[in-house]
């Protein structure tokens, strides 16, 4: 007849922690007492009593020993109270229960109303109540949750060892009544994976035994499962209770399990009694279950148990207690209950009783092994994304591997915000590896140099003297303008700009105009292209000759003056000379006496030489010719008048052949 015995039947980490403990202030002699059964097993409360820590149950009979709080946990105002009376105190309490008092507390200091899911006279129930700020309601039952009242909000938390199922149902009916529900499933893992466990055990079974004491909550309720689902269940608290005959019936297979509060050696004395041979007793499951060892760093495959927003609960093979991964670091972001996945092993103890275990640790693994891969192969330019500012640098993520980027090493000028670049897609070559301490640094500066001479060298290729090329106007200066050429820059000097007389580049380009160049020369060695602008634009002196026939009219400006003529622009490096003979009517000491710089006077082309580049004009010709025509429309001797403005007889005035040629 084979026996099945339930993986996760007996202690409870947190059961098993008070009893330790409390065995070792027993075995120590000090003066002590529980307040309350430590735990609900008759057979420990009993063999503590006789080693002097027996329980009491009223704070009053606890005077002048020490209290060791159980794992069920007690109110404040108890703690206050012991306290007051002068008892020192060893809190036991379960850990999962007392990060159950710590939701309730914060969670109703600004008077939130507290629903506890559980059994009204549960010691863990009342005790919890205490911590809570505002009202408490206590619901063990749907019907008892339909009865609330309606609020606005509510938080709502679990008794530890209380059904899932239940649990499920109970948040449901919360949903409707609470506008602004804010729900905790405080449910102690190790409970939860217990009973499921015990369920499918039973569902197997011919027949079921629960070990446990009779009072226990955790026990009943374990019972009331299996009883469901296996008739022929029963609830013992000790091997003697088991019926004359019980495994002579007709059973293939019997199932055993265990409430939390059921030590050990109640269930290795059922095991023994269910076997009668030593060599299967439950000392031999527990020496099996030792040679199961687990490692920091070791890599297990287990089965998801149970998924919370917060972690997620994965059964460890061999193992007694249950592994759990926190959501930070679980790479799988659609895990369901039943599925089989692969974790590292970080900390053998959480503090809780439960295994710590990491997704991410394996991913970081795998990265950094690829990476380092491609860093052995001189690949040394990775894609990464700016993660994190921190003193001195940037922290990057190159493809799940921290990197560090000093800030030197961000750009070729300096940066002053470094955060500037948190979250931006960047090329990072690898500087430096320590692989024992799995660290990188990494450089942007140095891809960004790469690059740029990358692309100067391809620019400088495609460069030849006498080519036109189209450019941007990057910068003006003084002396010239800087125009990009396909990554690299050139000068067109401010005497290539234009063929006519300029103070400043800005008079004939802008910056970011896009302008057509040609190279005139080309220095690889100092790295100098020197530009051309002018030398696209038409040549003024190519058809002065038409533009500018002899006898026409023109209007320009007068932008010099010497001391034989001024010299007048028609257009932009097209400037014709007047004689000071030509700049009036009358003989003048100084051309200044005539016109200025800066002035625009209309002119007549008296002749045009190409070659020469020379052109003379004539101010004089034009105010005589306007001064004829004015006299045809005045009577009279007004055209006598008009001359005799001058003392100075006309035939004495200086001819224009006297004057220099201009």
């Amino acid at each position: 007849m084979p026996l099945e015995i339930a993986e996760h039947a007996g202690f409870c980490m947190g059961v098993k922690r008070a009893v330790q403990a409390a065995m070792e202030v027993a075995r120590s002699g000090e003066k002590a007492c529980t307040l309350g059964e430590v735990i609900h097993n008759p057979q420990v409360v009993a063999e503590l009593a006789a080693l002097g820590v027996s329980p009491v149950q009223d704070i009053a009979q606890a005077a002048g020993r020490k209290v060791l709080i159980r794992s069920h946990g007690v109110s404040p105002d108890v703690l206050a109270q012991l306290k007051e009376k002068g008892c020192a105190v060893q809190d036991l309490t379960c850990p999962f229960v007392a990060k159950l008092h710590k939701i309730v507390a914060e969670g109703s200091r600004d008077g939130t109303p507290v629903i506890l899911i559980g059994e009204q006279e549960h010691p863990e129930v009342r005790g919890t109540a205490g911590w809570a700020h505002g009202s408490v309601y206590v619901v063990n039952t749907v019907e008892e949750a339909e009865a609330l009242p309606t609020m606005d909000r509510a938080l709502a938390a679990a008794q530890t060892t209380f059904p899932p199922e239940k649990w499920e149902a109970i948040t449901q009916v919360l949903s409707r009544k609470v506008a602004c529900p804010e729900k905790h499933c405080t449910i102690c893992s190790a409970t939860e994976t217990r009973q499921r466990e015990a369920k499918e055990l039973a569902s197997r079974a011919d027949a079921m035994i629960v070990i446990g004491g009779r009072n226990s909550a955790n026990t009943k309720k374990l019972y009331a499962a299996c009883k469901e689902r296996c008739p022929r269940t029963i609830l013992v608290e000790r091997a003697s209770e088991i019926p004359a005959g019980f495994a002579n019936m007709n059973i293939d297979i019997i199932g055993i399990t265990a409430g939390a509060s059921t030590p050990d050696g109640s269930l290795k004395e059922v095991v023994t009694r269910m076997t009668d041979n030593e060599s299967m007793d439950f000392g031999a499951m527990l020496a099996a279950e030792e040679q199961t060892k687990l490692r920091p760093g070791q890599q297990i495959t287990g089965k998801v148990l149970t998924v919370t927003d917060d972690d997620v609960c994965v059964s460890i093979p061999g193992y007694k207690a249950d592994g759990r991964i926190k959501r930070a670091d679980l790479m799988q972001s659609d895990v369901k209950v039943d599925d089989e996945i692969e974790a590292e092993v970080v900390k053998i103890n959480d503090g809780e009783g439960d295994v710590v275990l990491s997704q991410r640790n394996i991913a970081n693994r795998k990265a950094w092994d690829a990476l380092m891969a491609k860093y052995d192969a001189g690949e040394l330019v990775v894609e990464g994304v700016g993660k994190e500012a921190v003193k001195g640098g940037l922290i990057a993520d190159v493809g799940g591997v921290r990197a560090f980027v000093p800030a030197s090493q961000l750009s070729q000028r300096y940066v002053e915000k470094i955060g500037d670049f948190v979250g931006k897609d960047m090329k990072l070559k690898i500087i430096e590896v320590d692989k024992q301490k799995k660290r990188i640094v990494a450089s942007r500066k140095a891809v960004i140099a790469e690059e740029a001479a990358a692309k100067k060298k391809e620019a400088w290729d495609k460069l030849e003297e006498g080519i036109v090329i189209h450019g941007i106007v990057r910068r003006l200066t003084d002396f010239g303008a800087f125009v990009d050429v396909g990554g690299v820059d050139g000068l067109i000097h401010i005497t290539d700009l234009s063929w006519g007389h300029i103070k400043h580049p800005s008079e004939v380009v802008q910056p970011n105009q896009e302008v057509d160049v040609k190279i005139l020369s080309l220095d690889r060695d100092r790295d100098r292209i020197q530009l051309g602008y002018k030398q696209l634009q038409p040549r003024p002196w190519d058809n002065a000759q038409e533009k500018y026939p002899e006898g026409s009219i023109v209007e320009g400006k007068v932008v010099r003056i010497t001391e034989f003529g001024a010299f007048v622009e028609l257009e932009p490096g097209l400037d014709g000379l007047v004689h000071i003979s030509q700049c009036a009517l009358n003989r003048v000491a100084k051309v200044e006496d005539a016109v200025q710089v800066g002035q625009t006077v209309r002119v007549k082309v008296l002749s045009v030489d190409p070659e020469k580049k020379r052109i003379s004009l004539s101010i004089r010709q034009v105010l005589e010719e306007e001064a004829f025509n004015y006299s045809d429309e005045i009577p009279g001797d007004a055209e006598f008048e008009l001359f005799a403005t001058d003392e100075t007889p006309v035939e004495e005035l200086p001819q224009a052949e006297d004057a220099p040629q201009a």
